[in-house]
């Protein structure tokens, strides 16, 4: 359904994009991952004819985005993380509005608008103006705009981007249940986004991709290496360089320095570096009381953290 290869783009002497290439095939929802200025939205704007590619070459249903872009953009439907709506309007006139836009027969667009409306839940919010909506209302009545004209593709970018935790998972539902007969990029830098809603992930940094496969296949990613968490009764600038010093530990991270004189740390290291032990004689040599340790594998979290840790480019 989408193809992409080769996808560079620059903005003087930054490289935003660099030679990316991935497919996205129909009917996969696909989280398009990386922290922030990692060229996930400029990638997405390109995709969507938004923005001219300084090389490469996007497809979409087998139309070319560059010579054959109109027939690209009735395909898609583009959310992105501003969601470009009038305050002024009424939902419903909004709703015409944009099926006017997208060249729907008149005829049809009041149908259409209904069936928006009960998609994305919009019933109870008719009668008033944009601008009185909540910012997860206003989501939904994105999502309905970009919907209207029952694209195949759907590019969103950042669509829970700050919304709160009740407007979070009722966005998420509505994306889980749009993805049963669409094919979806979702660009976010939230990690629970991506395992809430995507079946694939692609992974973004500095411009290039840096993984590409399930949530499993990243987690994978971490075989042979465990996660180690552990809270001691000693001062987190006491902790850190014995906890360094301790031979097998790849890296350590202070989770909690809440309370006086104890931390939280999460360590590191190789599966068979036997990690816990080495850790409790630690604690019994250096007179801390351990109150907290328990071993795991790699999360998805760590994985997308040791991915996008490298070294900034010049």
């Amino acid at each position: 359904m989408i193809e992409v290869r080769n996808l560079v783009k620059r903005y003087g002497s930054t490289v935003a994009v660099d030679d990316v290439t991935f497919d996205v095939p129909k009917g996969e929802v696909v989280g398009f991952l990386g922290p922030n200025g990692a060229g996930k939205t400029t990638t997405m704007r390109i995709v969507t004819c938004y923005l001219p590619a300084d090389a490469g070459r996007v497809t979409v249903d087998g139309y070319d985005s560059f010579e054959h872009s109109m027939d690209v953009r009735r395909r898609i439907g583009y959310l992105p993380e501003s969601a470009p709506l009038y305050q002024d309007m009424g939902v419903i006139e909004y709703l015409r509005f944009v099926a006017g836009m997208r060249g729907i027969p008149s005829g049809e667009r009041d149908g259409r608008v209904r069936r928006m409306v009960e998609i994305c839940a919009l019933g109870p919010m008719l009668q008033k103006d944009i601008g009185q909506l909540s910012k997860g209302y206003r989501q939904r009545v994105g999502l309905a705009a970009t919907l209207i004209h029952d694209p195949e593709v759907l590019v969103l970018d950042e669509p829970t981007s700050g919304l709160d935790p009740n407007q979070i998972m009722e966005i998420r539902e509505l994306i889980r249940q749009i993805g049963r007969e669409k094919t979806i990029i979702l660009s976010t830098h939230i990690l629970p986004e991506v395992e809430a809603t995507c079946s694939r992930v692609i992974v973004i940094n500095e411009g290039r991709i840096v993984a590409d496969g399930t949530t499993e296949e990243l987690t994978r990613m971490s075989a042979g290496r465990a996660t180690t968490v552990l809270s001691v009764r000693a001062s987190a600038a006491a902790a850190e360089p014995k906890l360094r010093g301790v031979e097998g530990i790849e890296s350590v991270r202070l989770l909690e320095d809440g309370t006086p004189g104890a931390s939280r740390w999460e360590v590191v290291s190789p599966s068979n570096a036997d990690i816990g032990a080495k850790l409790f004689h630690l604690a019994v040599e250096s007179g801390w009381v351990l109150t907290e340790m328990h071993t795991a594998s790699l999360s998805l979290e760590q994985v997308f953290l040791e991915l996008t840790k490298g070294e900034k480019r010049p």
